[in-house]
């Protein structure tokens, strides 16, 4: 492989050094191999269990690695798609016979998305005002702002129906003939419907418009977050933890950039730290939620879909992250955050 090197770590390297690379190569596992000598292996899911055992992004990359990887002699080459399949991982290393790793079998064709196709509904909030983005959105609402070439909600559901799902329902309100008519005038592979939102309900409260309409699962996304993201995965871990709903969640590193001052009660400095640099997991406005979720809203609430969560939450009910990098959050939630989103679609491009 022309591109082996990029597959290749060190185990000192930072988990958040090993997150950037992951998006770098677009898959989902790295080699810890100093000097090609394989040591262990990591993946996103490897990563994504180490943070939710409170690992922090500034730990070695070993600390969450796989110590114990599969490989192959690549003298027997012949029988890796085989390996693969049995174990079912994504990428097998080949190695030499002193270790090294000079070939990686991939369990699919590179660039293509994973695992089977879904047929899964999505919702999309789209009724806002787009306060955020004014001036833009009192000419255009915030689904129609353009990205590119395209406007935001059409690159969203591009992303979803990359990876089989074809039933987009829309909940829309400010400017929701305009939606309307784009959509009726394009020409894709899925389905567009609309829900009209006669008052604004927030967030959340406009799912209670869809009560009936849902009987399975369904992904509930904003309309101005775009994520690198394999959908398949995602759904098969909410199955996996029986959540009533998963919020997916990106790991995000922020170097405040003043000193910080804690005083006492008598005015006394207790403590200083120079731009101390913080590391959290922060919402990205995508969901998976099962469908009881809709037919338990009350109907006409005013209600944010961090709210609704709460309440589960709050009564012992199975809601949890998927955590995912920085890097494969984009958001256009501001005018800044847009120009950012334009620049790295046409990096991809």
């Amino acid at each position: 492989m022309t591109d082996l090197h990029a597959f290749l770590i060190d185990g000192g390297l930072t988990v958040r050094a090993a997150m950037q690379k992951l998006d770098e190569t677009g898959e989902r596992i790295l080699f810890v191999a100093p000097e090609g000598v394989l040591h262990a292996v990591v993946t996103d899911g490897d990563i994504r269990k180490f943070l939710l055992r409170g690992g922090s992004l500034d730990d070695a990359v070993l600390s969450a690695a796989n110590q114990k990887p599969i490989s192959l002699p690549v003298a027997e080459r012949a029988a890796a798609r085989e390996v693969l399949a049995a174990n079912s991982i994504d990428a097998l290393p080949l190695l030499d016979e002193t270790g090294r790793v000079v070939e990686i079998a991939f369990a699919r064709r590179r660039g293509t998305p994973a695992g089977r196709a879904l047929d899964l509904p999505v919702v999309m909030m789209a009724g806002g005002l787009g306060t955020r983005l004014y001036p833009y959105t009192k000419i255009l609402p915030k689904p129609l702002i353009p990205v590119g070439e395209k406007p935001i909600a059409e690159l969203i559901m591009e992303r979803f129906a990359a990876f089989g799902c074809r039933d987009f329902r829309v909940i829309v309100n400010y400017k929701k003939n305009m939606i309307k008519s784009y959509f009726a005038d394009l020409e894709a592979d899925y389905r567009v419907s609309f829900v009209d939102e006669e008052q604004f309900l927030g967030t959340g409260g406009g799912l209670c418009l869809l009560k009936g309409r849902l009987d399975r699962p369904f992904f509930f996304t904003n309309c101005d977050t775009l994520l690198d993201l394999d959908y398949a995965a995602l759904y098969d871990y909410h199955k996996r933890r029986q959540n009533v709903v998963t919020m997916v969640v990106a790991a995000k590193h922020y170097t405040v950039p003043y000193g910080v001052v804690e005083a006492g009660e008598d005015g006394a400095i207790r403590q200083m730290r120079e731009k101390p640099a913080l590391d959290f997991l922060t919402n990205t406005g995508v969901y998976v939620v099962e469908p009881r979720v809709v037919e338990e809203m009350a109907p006409g609430e005013k209600i944010g879909f961090p709210d609704v969560i709460e309440r589960y939450r709050q009564k012992g009910e199975r809601v949890g992250v998927y955590p995912i990098s920085e890097a494969s959050w984009m958001d256009m939630g501001q005018l800044e955050e847009l120009e950012k989103m334009r620049r790295r679609l046409e990096e991809q491009a």
